[in-house]
């Protein structure tokens, strides 16, 4: 099989979806490995490595969409990718279509197949492949949320940790699932107070035994969400529901709850975002403030740091790439129940419940 690696075209975005040692690993199987020219240099990656490897470097994405069969890429096909996409052609990605329709019908009007690494479930129910860059996510929203607290940011001019004598400030999380508890974790280093909120008691109860005494694992409902926004300094929005459109946890009128100046990462903007006054932004320009409130909504929140986040997605992501190289994308998907999970848009066709139920799409079966 010939597997495509383009470099990414959505702005600020570093990251490159295949390491040089998944290029050897993939020619040794016997594939042909295309990489575009320049496909790793966000992430400290050179052409060199590439070919050292024993992949084909090609000089645009034209060539490595025109002639791939499987493409792998980090982010959702910008719109000057989607006219490059063939009829037959795989492309494995993030895509989060529940967040954008226009995306949704461009996809499916190439007749290509979509697999997703965000509904791509392994055989415990975990999200492998969503996991290592909610981690990092997770991590960047404080690291993000304490620099924009500063008063030349428009924040209320609070340093998280606070210092001797000064109170820190207080980090609401909404949601304890990867993205929420790394944020936890990091802000508790920080020394902040922390409210987490989740409505599973179970992740509550284990997350209560293993965290530290600054973290406050809550239950989260509409009367402690509002009670908890009056007294945030900084919020984290980390909501998830995988394939679907993030719930609003946040109305408009309840900005009107939060201090002068407070913060919002809302992390989960990808899906749609948790706040109804999110909207997505880019690395170039993050925030804007509605209410006072400053809204930090990235879309590719983990593409700054594209060093560590190649390695920590392609660690993920290989074993799969190679299989779906190995069986070809049918073969795979009926013999992997993973991969099946991860199959969105199967020729053109969706086949993810969640999306069809987010834009009123119909929505056939999924059989390979």
């Amino acid at each position: 099989m010939i597997v495509g690696v383009p470099r990414e075209t959505k702005r600020d975005e570093y990251r490159v979806a295949l390491l040089p040692v998944g290029a050897e690993e993939l020619v040794r199987a016997g594939h042909t490995v295309l990489v575009e020219h320049g496909a790793g240099t966000g992430s400290g990656l050179p052409d060199e490595a590439y070919a050292a490897a024993g992949a084909t470097l090609v000089p645009g994405a034209a060539d490595v969409f025109g002639r791939a069969d499987l493409i792998v890429k980090v982010k959702e096909p910008q719109p000057q990718e989607l006219s490059l996409i063939r009829r037959g052609q795989t492309l494995f990605t993030y895509f989060h279509f529940a967040a954008d329709r226009h995306l949704t019908e461009g996809f499916m009007a190439t007749g290509a197949t979509a697999i997703a690494y965000e509904t791509l479930r392994d055989d415990k129910g975990r999200l492998p492949l969503l996991i290592p860059m909610s981690e990092v996510a997770g991590r960047m929203s404080i690291q993000e949320g304490a620099k924009y607290l500063e008063r030349p940011q428009m924040g209320r001019g609070i340093l998280l940790g606070g210092v001797p004598g000064v109170a820190p400030a207080n980090v609401l999380v909404l949601g304890a699932g990867t993205v929420g508890a790394n944020a936890a974790k990091v802000a508790a280093g920080f020394g902040a107070n922390i409210a987490l909120l989740d409505t599973s008691l179970e992740r509550l109860r284990y997350l209560d035994d293993v965290t530290p005494p600054n973290i406050d694992c809550l239950y989260s409902d509409r009367h402690t969400i509002r009670e908890r926004l009056g007294w945030a300094d900084l919020v984290i929005g980390s909501i998830l529901i995988p394939g679907a459109r993030a719930p609003h946890l946040v109305e408009r009128d309840d900005l009107k709850l939060m201090k002068p100046g407070s913060v919002i990462i809302d992390v989960a903007i990808d899906q749609g975002g948790c706040v109804a006054t999110s909207r997505p932004t880019t690395h170039a320009d993050p925030t804007y403030v509605v209410d006072d409130v400053v809204h930090y909504c990235v879309t590719n929140m983990p593409g700054a740091v594209g060093r560590t986040s190649t390695y920590a997605l392609c660690n993920a992501t290989l074993p799969y790439v190679i299989d779906l190289a190995n069986r070809g994308v049918t073969a795979a998907a009926r013999e992997s129940a993973a991969i099946r999970s991860a199959v969105n848009v199967y020729d053109g066709r969706l086949v993810l419940p969640a999306v069809a139920t987010a834009f009123g799409l119909p929505c056939e079966t999924f059989k390979p």
